[in-house]
């Protein structure tokens, strides 16, 4: 038996013996192995793949840097259009108020020398019929109530300081207890509509 053992232990240890199916399953070659460890090992990604995502990147932030410039400017064509526009306005209204003005003063003027009449009417009918008179005076509040409405004023009294933008002297000569340069007396009204002379106030002044 010792001898069937010995000879078995020689049969394990000869390399030449023929290897059973069972050794051949667990033995693993030196290119089984390399391939094994080249599939478990991760793969590291292609250069051409990391070129590909950075052109792809750069050409993503092109695009976003040229909406931006588009929007830019879309904003700031509107903000031009809404600055043209209100200048537009402005400029209409400044205009439609200039023209308004002007119609106003020319339509007092065309009014004022019936007004003057009136006054001269009034001034020589002392006399005269009280009811007449009444009536004049009613005509006259009419007619200047209806150009006060509109802005147009009458100014020029006696007792103010002569001002050559806001009155003609019509003459210049001392009084008695007048300081130079005061209005004596006023021969013809003054009107001005909006802070401008439609006709300056005819007065004598102090010398």
């Amino acid at each position: 038996m010792a001898k069937e053992q010995a000879v078995g232990v020689r049969e394990q240890s000869d390399p030449s013996a023929p290897a059973t199916p069972e050794a051949e399953a667990h033995a693993e070659t030196p290119e089984s192995e390399a391939q094994t460890d080249a599939l478990a090992a991760p793969t590291p990604p292609a250069a051409d793949e990391g070129v590909a995502a950075d052109e792809e990147s750069a050409g993503e932030l092109d695009e976003l840097l040229a909406k931006a410039a588009e929007r830019d400017e879309y904003l700031a064509l509107a903000q031009r259009t809404q600055a043209d526009f209100e200048n537009y306005r402005k400029r209409v209204a400044r205009d439609s108020a200039t023209a308004e003005s002007r119609g106003l003063a020319r339509l007092a003027r065309e009014l004022l020398p019936a007004l003057d009449s009136l006054d001269r009417a009034l001034a020589a009918a002392a006399d005269a019929d009280e009811v007449l008179i009444e009536g004049l005076r009613l005509v006259q509040r009419e007619l200047l109530g209806a150009l006060e409405r509109v802005g147009v004023e009458p100014y020029g009294a006696a007792g103010e300081q002569f001002d050559p933008e806001l009155h003609e002297a019509m003459a210049q000569q001392p009084f008695d207890g007048c300081e130079p340069g005061e209005i004596v007396e006023v021969y013809q009204s003054g009107y001005r509509l909006a802070g401008g002379v439609i006709r300056p106030a005819r007065v004598l002044v102090a010398g």
